[in-house]
C-alpha cells in the first residue's frame, strides 16, 4: 500500500487549493474557522459557486456532469475545501440520494433531478428516521398505497435535518406489510411542496432549529417518483447509508477542528499546562490514525476493490473524534463557553465580561455533537456490523 500522492493527484490539489482561494468568500470562511451560525443563504451560496465550476457533485462520474475525480483526487477536494473554511456540502442532495439516482434512477429521472442538484438550485432533505424508527429502519410505518397513476403517502418522518429549507425529500415509505419488514419498503422522491406535507422544527438544547417533524397527510406522489422496483427500497437505502457512514467521518472537518482547538487553548492561557496539551496529543494521534484509515479506504478504491463494508468503522471513529475535539474546546475555555446566548452566537460576540469570540459557540457545538454517535446509525448498531462483515 502506497499512501504517497502521485504527481498527478498533487497537480490537482494544487488546482483545488488555487480556485478554492480565489472564490470562497472570505465572509463564509471566516463563519467556518470560528464555528459561527451559517444562514441557508450562506449554505446555498457555497453551493452554487461549485455548482458554476461543476464540483458540487465531485465524487460524480464525468457521465453525469462530474469531474471524474477518483477516490484519492476527491479526498484532496475535501480536504482543501475543509481546510480553506469552504461550508460543509450539504449532503442530503450530490453526496446521498444522487448515487442512488445514478446506480437505480432510470433515465428520465437521471435527466429530472440530477441538474438542480448539480447546480445547487435544489435543497433535498433526507426522510429516514421515524419516532420508533430510527436505528431499526427495517420498522418504518409511513405508508405508501399506490393508487392509479400516484401513491398516496400518510405518516411522520423525525429528526429531518434542515427539512425546513427542503424543496424535494428522498423518503422509506412502506408499500407492503408482507414477507419481512425490509421487503415491503420502497425509496420515492416527494415534493415537499406537495398538498398535505407540513414540517415542524424541532427547537434543540442550544437554541437552534437543525431538525424537524415532517408529515404526510395523504400526499399524492406520482408513480413515476418511485425509484427502482417498488419493495426493494431496502437495498437503495444501505447503498445511500453507506455514503452517509463514510460521509460522517469527516476527518477532514477533524484536521481543521484540531488546529481551532490549538488556537483556543492558546487564547485561554491553557496550552503550556502539559497535561493539557497531552489530551491534544493523544486526540491528534487519532485524527492522523483516522486519515491513515481513510487513505487506506482510498488506496483500495483506486484498485477497484470495494471499501464500503468498512463504513461503520470510519463512522464510529469519526463521530468519537468529533465529540472530543468539541468536549477540550469547552474545557480549554472553562466557565466561558457555557452560555448559550442566541444573540450573541448570531453576532459572533459575547463581550468581554463572559469571554471573546471564539467562546461563544463552543457549548452549542458541544450540545450539537453529541448527536453524531447516534445518527447514521447508531454506533452500538455500527459495531455489530463491524464485528460480522469485517471480523467475522
Amino acid at each position: 500500500m502506497d499512501l504517497a500522492f502521485t504527481p498527478a493527484e498533487q497537480a490537482v490539489r494544487k488546482e483545488i487549493r488555487e480556485w478554492v482561494g480565489a472564490n470562497l468568500p472570505q465572509d463564509l470562511a471566516h463563519k467556518v474557522h470560528n464555528s459561527l451560525h451559517l444562514t441557508r443563504e450562506d449554505m446555498q451560496r457555497w453551493a452554487k459557486i461549485l455548482g458554476k465550476k461543476g464540483w458540487l457533485g465531485h465524487a460524480w462520474p464525468k457521465a453525469f456532469g462530474g469531474p471524474g475525480w477518483n477516490a484519492v483526487e476527491r479526498h484532496l477536494f475535501e480536504e482543501e475545501c475543509a481546510l480553506a473554511g469552504a461550508p460543509r456540502v450539504v449532503p442530503f442532495g450530490p453526496v446521498m440520494v444522487a448515487p442512488v439516482i445514478m446506480a437505480f434512477g432510470n433515465r428520465e429521472q437521471q435527466e429530472r433531478f440530477l441538474p438542480g442538484i448539480a447546480s445547487g438550485d435544489v435543497w433535498w432533505s433526507q426522510g429516514y428516521s421515524e419516532p420508533g424508527s430510527g436505528s431499526d429502519l427495517a420498522s418504518v410505518k409511513t405508508k405508501a398505497e399506490k393508487q392509479g397513476d400516484h401513491y398516496l403517502v400518510n405518516g411522520q418522518k423525525t429528526w429531518t435535518t434542515l427539512g425546513q429549507y427542503g424543496e424535494w425529500i428522498f423518503c422509506l415509505v412502506r408499500t407492503s406489510n408482507e414477507g419481512k419488514p425490509q421487503t415491503g419498503i420502497s425509496f420515492l422522491l416527494i415534493d415537499m411542496k406537495s398538498p398535505g406535507v407540513s414540517v415542524r422544527p424541532i427547537r434543540l438544547l442550544d437554541g437552534s432549529l437543525e431538525v424537524n417533524e415532517v408529515w404526510f397527510d395523504n400526499v399524492k406522489v406520482p408513480v413515476e417518483n418511485l425509484i427502482g422496483e417498488e419493495n426493494k427500497g431496502w437495498t437503495y437505502a444501505k447503498y445511500l447509508l453507506a455514503h452517509e457512514r463514510t460521509n460522517i467521518a469527516d476527518v477532514n472537518r477533524a484536521k481543521r477542528e484540531l488546529e481551532r482547538l490549538k488556537r483556543i487553548a492558546k487564547a485561554e492561557g491553557v496550552y503550556e499546562d502539559s497535561r493539557f496539551r497531552d489530551e491534544i496529543a493523544k486526540l491528534e494521534v487519532d485524527v492522523v490514525a483516522l486519515e491513515m484509515m481513510v487513505l487506506r479506504v482510498l488506496s483500495a478504491e483506486t484498485k477497484g476493490k470495494s471499501s464500503l463494508d468498512i463504513a461503520g468503522l470510519l463512522k464510529i471513529r469519526g463521530s468519537e473524534i468529533q465529540q472530543r475535539y468539541a468536549e477540550l474546546m469547552m474545557l480549554a475555555a472553562g466557565p466561558y463557553s457555557l452560555p448559550l446566548i442566541q444573540e450573541a452566537m448570531e453576532a459572533g460576540w459575547q463581550g468581554d465580561a463572559v469571554g471573546a469570540l471564539h467562546c461563544a459557540p463552543l457549548a452549542s457545538t458541544y450540545f450539537n455533537m453529541r448527536k453524531t454517535s447516534i445518527y447514521g446509525g447508531s454506533n452500538e448498531v455500527q459495531r455489530n456490523i463491524v464485528a460480522q462483515t469485517v471480523l467475522g
